[in-house]
C-alpha cells in the first residue's frame, strides 16, 4: 500500500531540481551581498563629524570654563601678555631704527673740496668730471661765496666776518652716490681724489657704521629676548594647566578606564592653553596700542626741535595677525607639554 504524497511536496522538489537544459538564473544586484567599500566612505565621514563636533564642545567648554573664573584666567593672560609686550615693544623700536637708517643711507654724501686756486669755469668743469662717474647719482656746486654765506648763517656771524679781506672757505661739491655701503663710498673717494683741481674728499663714516653696528646689536638682543620671553609664556600656561589637570585628576582616571585615549582627555586642556595664549596676546596688543599713544606727542616733539618728522611705528594688521598667531601657538604648545607630561604620570586605580 502505497503512501500517499503530501499536496504540494512534488512542486517543491520541482522547483528546488532544475529542469534538464534549464540555464541557472543569474543573481541580481539586490540579492548579492553588501561591498565593504560601499559602507566605508560613510562610517569615515560620521567618524569625521563626530571628531569635528567633539573638538567644537570642547573648545566651547574650554571657553566657559575660564569665562566661569574670569580674575584667575584675567591674571594668566596678563602676564602672558606682559612677557610679549617687551619682545615686541623692541621690534618696533627696531623698525623705526630702519626708518632712521634708510634716511641715513640716502642722506649719505661725499664733499669734494676744490683747491683755492680754482675759478668758477673750472670748478663747473671739475663737476662734470664728478657727475661722468658711474656711481655718483646727483651732485651739487657750492661756490666760496655762497659756502661763507652758509657758515654765516648757521653760526649767527653775519657782522663779524664782514672784516675778512679774503675767503678762505674753497668751493666744494656736495656728491650723492648710488650705493651707500662703506666700500663702494670708499673707492668712489679715492677715484674723485684723483681729479684734477680737487684738494681733499671729506667722507665721514664711523658714525654710520656704530649706527649699524647697533641695530645689529638691537636685533639679537630682542631675538634674545622673544625666545626667553617664549619660554616664559610656555612655563606661565605650563603650570596653569597643570593645576587644572590635577583639579580634573579624579575624572581624568574614569574616562580613561571607559577607554579614553591620551588624546581624547588632552583635547580640552588644549584649547583652554589656546585660549589663554590668544587672550594674552589680545592684551598685549591693547598695551602696545595705548603705549604707543601715550609716548606718540612727545616723539613727534622730540623730532620736531632737530626739525625733522618722525612717527613711532606700529603693527599694522600684519604684525598683529603675526602676534596673535604667536602667542595662541606658544599657549597651546604650552598647555601641551604640561598634560603630556601629567598624562604619563596618571594611572587608572
Amino acid at each position: 500500500m502505497s503512501t500517499p504524497r503530501k499536496p504540494g511536496a512534488t512542486s517543491r522538489r520541482q522547483a528546488a531540481t532544475p529542469r534538464r537544459g534549464a540555464q541557472p538564473r543569474a543573481s541580481s544586484a539586490a540579492d548579492a551581498p553588501p561591498r565593504a567599500s560601499g559602507s566605508a566612505g560613510p562610517r569615515v565621514s560620521n567618524r569625521f563629524r563626530a571628531w569635528g563636533r567633539h573638538h567644537r564642545a570642547m573648545a566651547l567648554d574650554s571657553c566657559r570654563r575660564l569665562v566661569r573664573h574670569p580674575v584667575g584666567s584675567l591674571l594668566t593672560m596678563l602676564a602672558i601678555a606682559i612677557a610679549l609686550v617687551l619682545p615686541a615693544a623692541l621690534w618696533l623700536t627696531l623698525s623705526g631704527a630702519r626708518l632712521l637708517d634708510a634716511e641715513v643711507d640716502d642722506g649719505a654724501t661725499l664733499t669734494v673740496y676744490l683747491e683755492p686756486r680754482v675759478a668758477a669755469e673750472e670748478a663747473g668743469r671739475v663737476e662734470q668730471a664728478v657727475t661722468a662717474d658711474a656711481a655718483v647719482q646727483q651732485t651739487r656746486l657750492i661756490s666760496a661765496e655762497q659756502g661763507m654765506a652758509d657758515f654765516q648763517q648757521s653760526l649767527g656771524l653775519d657782522d663779524a666776518l664782514d672784516g675778512l679781506e679774503d675767503n678762505p672757505l674753497p668751493a666744494s661739491i656736495v656728491v650723492t652716490p648710488r650705493g651707500t655701503s662703506p666700500g663702494t663710498m670708499e673707492a668712489l673717494a679715492g677715484r674723485l681724489g684723483e681729479l684734477a683741481g680737487v684738494d681733499e674728499v671729506r667722507l665721514d663714516l664711523a658714525w654710520v657704521e656704530r649706527l649699524r653696528y647697533l641695530a645689529e646689536l638691537g636685533r639679537r638682543v630682542t631675538l634674545a629676548l622673544g625666545v626667553l620671553f617664549g619660554l616664559g609664556v610656555l612655563l606661565v600656561v605650563g603650570n596653569t594647566i597643570r593645576l587644572a589637570v590635577e583639579s580634573r585628576r579624579r575624572e581624568i582616571e574614569v574616562v580613561t578606564l571607559i577607554g579614553a585615549t591620551h588624546a581624547f582627555v588632552r583635547r580640552p586642556f588644549l584649547y583652554s592653553g589656546a585660549w589663554y595664549g590668544l587672550g594674552g596676546g589680545a592684551l598685549a596688543l591693547g598695551l602696545l596700542t595705548l603705549g604707543g599713544r601715550w609716548l606718540a606727542l612727545p616723539v613727534q616733539a622730540l623730532a620736531a626741535s632737530y626739525g625733522a618728522t618722525f612717527a613711532l611705528p606700529t603693527l599694522g594688521v600684519a604684525g598683529s595677525t603675526i602676534l596673535l598667531f604667536c602667542s595662541t601657538i606658544l599657549g597651546w604648545l604650552g598647555a601641551w607639554v604640561a598634560v603630556s607630561r601629567h598624562l604619563a604620570s596618571i594611572r587608572p586605580q
